[in-house]
């Protein structure tokens, strides 16, 4: 039986970990047009690049068809994994330049989504590491091949479209939308084409579960968060979402480690249910 390990590591304990025999790989996962020509620029020593966009999704013509980052295939992920390098018995360190809330969290929603059990977050992102002296370099590092990964499906909660329109406003199930209260309220829409959100969804921003310094808040801190809303309901009955399934990893990433259960996750999210003729609250 695997030893579970905290989601969130510490550029100190990075530091650590590096130190042992252990088989370990970093992964920069930063998101954006010019990502990768800023990883090519810098990033943690011995880092390798992922892209979100070609590798952690597959992004239809049509973006009502999943949103903007629907999962890829399973077998075409395994192969993804294979060609990183990534077995199961690797240590898997991601990061991004977002603290964690751009494409990191999604890597490791997906990771442990195929039952990967040593993957973890760098708290604080590229800006933290430099920060605390961890050594930054520009060299392009090449990923070593292995075998596809071992895995057949996905095995964290998930919800449909179909599901979300069934139970949005039911009093059983919470729906949490972690977009900018900006976005939420239809005040502003910066990437899909209709500003609002779900009928019946409640609004827990991502940026709730950072601090100041934008590190993960403590445990208990991050159960004061979310305990008052998620007390009321069984935890199947709890949806996470954000614009396209990435930034909703970030909060399920923080509620994994505050002690709470695996909520669901609506990988579509926003983008796939504005494009698609739903009911929706565009303005309050």
């Amino acid at each position: 039986m695997s030893t579970q390990i905290s989601p969130i590591i510490s550029v100190a304990e990075l530091q650590s970990l590096l130190q042992t025999k252990e088989e370990v790989l970093i992964f920069d996962v930063s998101n954006g047009k010019e990502a990768k020509e800023n990883y090519e620029k810098k990033h943690l020593k011995n880092a390798l690049f992922v892209d979100i966009n070609s590798q952690l999704a597959n992004i239809k013509e049509n973006l009502a068809e999943g949103g903007r980052h629907p999962l890829p295939e399973i077998k075409d992920f395994a192969k993804v994994l294979g060609q990183l390098g990534i077995s199961p018995a690797t240590h898997v360190v991601v990061y991004d330049d977002k603290n964690g809330a751009n494409a990191a969290a999604r890597f490791w929603w997906m990771l442990k989504a195929v039952n990967h059990n040593k993957v973890q977050v760098l708290d604080g992102g590229l800006a933290n590491a430099e920060k605390n002296n961890f050594p930054i370099d520009n060299e392009v590092v090449i990923s070593k091949s292995v075998s596809d990964y071992p895995v057949e499906k996905w095995v964290l909660p998930q919800v449909t479209i179909e599901t979300i329109d069934k139970v949005k406003e039911q009093n059983d199930y919470v729906i949490v939308d972690v977009r900018e209260e900006s976005r939420y309220s239809g005040l502003t829409e910066p990437i899909d084409l209709i500003a609002g959100h779900i009928p019946g969804a409640i609004n827990i921003p991502f940026v709730n579960n950072l601090d100041e310094n934008g590190l993960f808040l403590e445990k208990e801190k991050l159960q004061q968060v979310y305990n008052k809303v998620l007390d009321a309901v069984k935890p199947e009955n709890v949806i996470i979402h954000c614009g396209s399934g990435v930034t909703a990893c970030h909060t399920i990433l923080a509620m994994h480690y505050a002690g709470f259960e695996f909520p669901n996750l609506y990988v579509g999210s926003w983008s796939e249910w504005s494009r698609n003729n739903k009911e929706m609250v565009l303005k309050h």
